[in-house]
Order: structure tokens, then C-alpha cells, then sequence
């Protein structure tokens, strides 16, 4: 008899694990069935507000595989609309719902696969029927938008509450399709994942594209007319809006995960170990937004939502399912992002995440040119390196600017990855000529610079 998988999530981790536990084992031998609540498959949430402002023209071109491949060439049953309400483990059966007639199903497994990813963070205020607010988590959240963008009366003014990835995205989108954009952010600076003199330089450049930037300031409700949003309500006093775009953050998605009794981490995250088993739960297994992972830097528990690590660590699911080996050896954090012609980078981790390790420091902080000042086009960024004192370990790294500013984060990457010191960088043979680099790479003179404070302590 064939042995069963079942798979809860059919985004990018899911059907990663799906996919490589077929390539090993063939249908006569494994039987995987794969349970989503929405309408789409191994799609891009990355590039949602891409394709809501505009610049991605066809939604389709987000998805990587539709479930017709999935059922056709790797066979896999794929059923979307099916939201899973229960995983009983002594049983070894998942209980589903199908959203579009009631149905419930129950189905037996052998091997399960936990890939719910993560739930985007929704305060009381959000929780509103008036038509006009939106998340942006899933291809659905996201078609809803677009639908709703294309379909309504020219609205005109849109507010975003949340200054993250998502919020500073879905600013530009929005400012793209033609809106005046109010971004509203708690902290005193958009971009948390950066340290705040790196994030005023994100707001600065926002606030000079003409998107409204209120930071300090607490969202305390929605105002509503006629079931439709008419402003949110802050501490700093009422924003109009014909639109609204939440971009709160996510947490790991373990409602299910928590009743079925599977074991949490101090992230909030599923605690697998480096196979992606579940800890201390035969024949489960974990991977992407829902689970915590370590940090490479720090040592310590971290929950770092993104598709790349979804799909590796859903890559690693699959190859030990298929009786493989393989391993998930922890994150360093790194991330870009970008509101219009302005690049984000980091990597490692920040001033405050350095200190609550526990980690003595220095930083460096250097302005120089993606090209030769001379080249034409040549654009100014911002380079900041943290680095452990007396050793001189580099611990973090984070870029600000334009035109090619951003992908100069992987080089740092990899110095982290490999326990690099900021002396051993400065001697880095990285590519050179006049319209990629100057002669001295920003990585280049941020890593000297570094150096020298160590020296100077």
C-alpha cells in the first residue's frame, strides 16, 4: 500500500515539499494530497503590490506553477477552496472544509507536511464590513484589491497604516495608480527593519515622492459612512480615506498547529530541527512563514517571514520525505525592498538587535556612489556596517539608495554567512569599472571605515 502525505498549504513551502518528495518517489509509491483555502498555488507574494500598481501587467505571470501542473505532471491532488479545521495526531487524520459547497472531508496520512505560513496582524479597529479596507497577505487578498481599485469610481485618496515592507510596497502602489498616499506608521520611523538614521533616509526620500509620512502616530479606529471607509482615526487627529491598505506585520500561523499540540517557539513559530521535522513529533513536518528558524549572527530563535526561505526550507521538507538528507542551516536576515526609485537593503542584524545579544560594537556609516562620480548616472547611497568589538566580526549591514544600491547587500551577505571580519573585507576582490563601480565599491570603503573605528577603540 502507498504511504500518504498530506500537505496543509499550497503556497510556496507546501507544494516545495510536495514537489521534491515526488521527484524522489513515484505515485505507486507515495500518494500526496495538498489542502489550500484559496484559489491559486505557488504564487509570488512578493510581487502582489507590483502587480496591483501596474508595473506587472498580468496576474498569472505571479503564479509558478498552477494546480494543473501539480495534478498533471507531478501528481499531486490539489484540492484549493479546502480550508483544513482539524489535525488529529493520534488518529493521523486531517479534517477539511470546502468553502464553496460545506463539505467536510476527512483524510488519512503517514506523513504531514505544516506549511500554513503566516496571518497578517489585525488589531480590533481593522475588523470592519465597510467596503474599502484590504490586506494584502494572499493572491486573493490581492486580487480583491485590484478588482476593487479597477472596478471603483476613481477613489482618490489612500491611507496605508504599517511602515514595513508591505506598507512602504503598497505606498508606491498606490501612489502609481494615481492616489495621494497617507502612510501611517506607530514607530517614529517607517522601515523597523532597518536602524532609525538608515530609516529617516526612506522617509525623507517618501516624503520628497509627496506621500504623506505620519510617523508617531497610533491608529485608534476606522471612520465608516454608507458601508464605506471615510478615514481613519489617529492619535494625530482624522485622515480622510477612500481606500485603506493594512500593513501591520504577520505572525506565524499556528492556530492549527497549537491545537493539534505541536511544540511553539519563543518566536511564536513551529520548532523544527534542521531536517524541517516537526521537534518531537514522528512524521510531521514544518517549513516556511509558520516555523521559527535560527539566526546565523545572534544564535538565538528567529521568525523570518519570507518566500525565499519558504522555498528552500519546503526544498528540504521534501528531499528527506523522499528519503533523502538534507538540511536547513538558519538565516541571516537579509531582505531589499524598494518605493520607486529608492532601494532598501539589510542584512545581519541591527544596533538594537546586536545589544540584546549582547554583542559589543561599532558602526560605520559611509556615503558614496553606485558608479564612477564621473559615469553618467552615477547615484549616491548610504552603507552601514555593525561590527563586533575587538574582533571585528561583522554582525550586520544595511544600504540605502538608488540605481543598483540594493543587490550590493549579497556580498555582505555572504561575509556574514562565512564569519567574515570587517579587516578581512577591505581586501575583497570585487568587480570594478566605471559605470558599475568606482574604484573603491561602497562595500569596499564602509568595511575600511569600520576597521578603522575598531582600531581607534
Amino acid at each position: 500500500m502507498a504511504e500518504r502525505l498530506i500537505v496543509v498549504g499550497g503556497d510556496a513551502a507546501g507544494m516545495a515539499a510536495a514537489s521534491q518528495a515526488r521527484r524522489r518517489r513515484d505515485g505507486s509509491d507515495l500518494e500526496i494530497v495538498a489542502f489550500d483555502r484559496g484559489h491559486f498555488t505557488s504564487y509570488s507574494a512578493c510581487g502582489i503590490p507590483y502587480w496591483i500598481s501596474g508595473v506587472v501587467t498580468d496576474r498569472d505571470d505571479l503564479i509558478a506553477r498552477d494546480p494543473a501542473t501539480f495534478r498533471e505532471k507531478f501528481d499531486i491532488d490539489v484540492r484549493l477552496r479546502h480550508e483544513v479545521t482539524r489535525i488529529d495526531l493520534e488518529r493521523r487524520t486531517v479534517h477539511a472544509r470546502n468553502l464553496d459547497t460545506g463539505a467536510e472531508v476527512r483524510e488519512p496520512f503517514d506523513q504531514l507536511v505544516y506549511a500554513t505560513g503566516a496571518v497578517p496582524i489585525m488589531p480590533d479597529w481593522a475588523d470592519t464590513d465597510a467596503q474599502g479596507v484590504f490586506g494584502v497577505q494572499t493572491l486573493d487578498d490581492g486580487s480583491a484589491l485590484r478588482d476593487w481599485l479597477d472596478r471603483e469610481p476613481r477613489p482618490c485618496r489612500a491611507v496605508v497604516v504599517g511602515g514595513g515592507y508591505i506598507g512602504v510596497e503598497m505606498a508606491e502602489a498606490m501612489l502609481r495608480r494615481g492616489l495621494s498616499v497617507t502612510l501611517v506608521e506607530q514607530a517614529q520611523q517607517p522601515m523597523s527593519t532597518v536602524d532609525p538614521d538608515m530609516a529617516a533616509l526612506v522617509a525623507d526620500a517618501m516624503r520628497n515622492l509627496g506621500i504623506d509620512v505620519r510617523t508617531g502616530v497610533a491608529v485608534t479606529g476606522l471612520e465608516t459612512g454608507d458601508g464605506r471607509i471615510r478615514g481613519v482615526l489617529t492619535t494625530g487627529g482624522r485622515v480622510p480615506a477612500d481606500v485603506v491598505v493594512l500593513g501591520l506585520g504577520v505572525r506565524p500561523n499556528t492556530a492549527l498547529a497549537t491545537d493539534a499540540g505541536l511544540p511553539l517557539g519563543p518566536t511564536g513559530g513551529i520548532r523544527v530541527d534542521l531536517r524541517m521535522r516537526v521537534v518531537d513529533t514522528p512524521g510531521v513536518w514544518a517549513a516556511g512563514d509558520c516555523v521559527e528558524t535560527v539566526h546565523r549572527v545572534s544564535g538565538q530563535p528567529a521568525h523570518v517571514p519570507l518566500g525565499t526561505h519558504a522555498n528552500k526550507q519546503g526544498r528540504v521538507a521534501g528531499i528527506n520525505l523522499g528519503g533523502g538528507y538534507a538540511t536547513f542551516p538558519g538565516v541571516v536576515g537579509t531582505a531589499v525592498t524598494k518605493v520607486c526609485d529608492l532601494e532598501v537593503a539589510r542584512t545581519g542584524l541591527r544596533e538594537r538587535d546586536a545589544s540584546r545579544a549582547g554583542f559589543e560594537f561599532v558602526s560605520a556609516v559611509v556615503e558614496s556612489t553606485n558608479r564612477a562620480g564621473y559615469f553618467p548616472g552615477a547615484e549616491t547611497m548610504t552603507v552601514k556596517l555593525i561590527a563586533e568589538r575587538p574582533s571585528g566580526r561583522l554582525l550586520g549591514a544595511q544600504i540605502v539608495g538608488r540605481s543598483e544600491a540594493a543587490k550590493r547587500i549579497d556580498p555582505l551577505a555572504v561575509a556574514l554567512w562565512n564569519n567574515m571580519t570587517v579587516d578581512d573585507m577591505t581586501a575583497l576582490d570585487l568587480g570594478y569599472a566605471p559605470p558599475y563601480a568606482p574604484v573603491w565599491d561602497p562595500v569596499l570603503i564602509a568595511a575600511r571605515k569600520a576597521a578603522d573605528a575598531l582600531r581607534a577603540q
